[in-house]
């Protein structure tokens, strides 16, 4: 019987210019438009290879904008529609891009107060928004909702022939790009049991322990299935894995 103990700490995040090639940047771009239909599409210049990202990109904007997440639809990798994006790679997707996107999220919700305020003939600094509604903060019986504003932001006719607001523009769209001063420093161990025949060879896991932390979860069920991922590759890789070369070279 043996036991197997790995500690890790690994860069990733991998976003500051200071890091990369030189003439690629590291930031990384997001742009959220609101449809007169309360639809909201989120452009992000990462794309997903299998991870999840289109699940917690959405998870993150429904949240935050107190929406339903079946309300947002997420597009990447559409070059004739996606701005100018680094890509997935060192676990960026989520630290980097989704910097981006909830910098996005933030300009969409600030524009909505404005609107809301002047729809509900307040401040904006007297509006507070919450679980997809705009409400008069000492009033909270006086709101709109978050369906409303993206109806009036294209239309300002609801207030009649010249009521439009003049410093405010038609629409419901933000971009935003991010770059982190630095890395992220994810770590973690693991901790593996295992019975080995003397005879055959043969390797029978036992049991296996695995504590990683990767900061802030966004979905827990997605981060337990790259866990169990990278378990299952790796005791592949070691153990039931190998690369076959025949007598030249190939």
């Amino acid at each position: 019987m043996g036991i197997g103990l790995s500690s890790y700490i690994e860069i990733c995040g991998i976003g500051p210019s200071f890091l990369m090639p030189p003439g690629v940047g590291g930031w990384e771009t997001c742009t959220i438009r609101v449809e007169p239909t309360g639809m909201v599409t989120v452009l992000t210049g990462v794309s997903p290879h299998g991870q999840g990202n289109e699940t917690t990109f959405a998870q993150i904007v429904a949240d935050d904008l107190g929406i339903p997440i079946d309300t947002i639809e997420v597009v990447h990798g559409d070059t004739d529609v996606v701005s100018y994006g680094i890509g997935t790679f060192g676990s960026r997707s989520l630290a980097v891009g989704g910097a981006a996107m909830k910098m996005s999220v933030e300009k969409i919700k600030d524009k909505a107060k404005q609107l809301a305020a002047y729809m509900l003939d307040v401040r904006p600094d007297d509006v507070t928004y919450a679980d997809g509604e705009i409400y008069v903060t000492a009033a909270p019986e006086r709101k709109v909702t978050f369906g409303d504003v993206a109806f009036a932001a294209t239309d300002f006719s609801w207030q009649g022939p010249g009521s439009a607001p003049a410093d405010i523009e038609p629409g419901l769209e933000a971009t935003s790009r991010f770059e982190p001063s630095n890395a992220t420093f994810p770590f973690g161990t693991h901790v593996c049991v295992v019975e080995v025949d003397p005879e055959t060879g043969e390797i029978d896991i036992q049991r296996y322990l695995a504590v990683d932390d990767c900061g802030n979860v966004i979905n827990p069920l997605i981060v337990d299935g790259q866990v169990h991922g990278g378990i299952a590759q790796g005791l592949a890789q070691a153990v039931y894995e190998e690369v076959v070369y025949d007598e030249n070279g190939q």
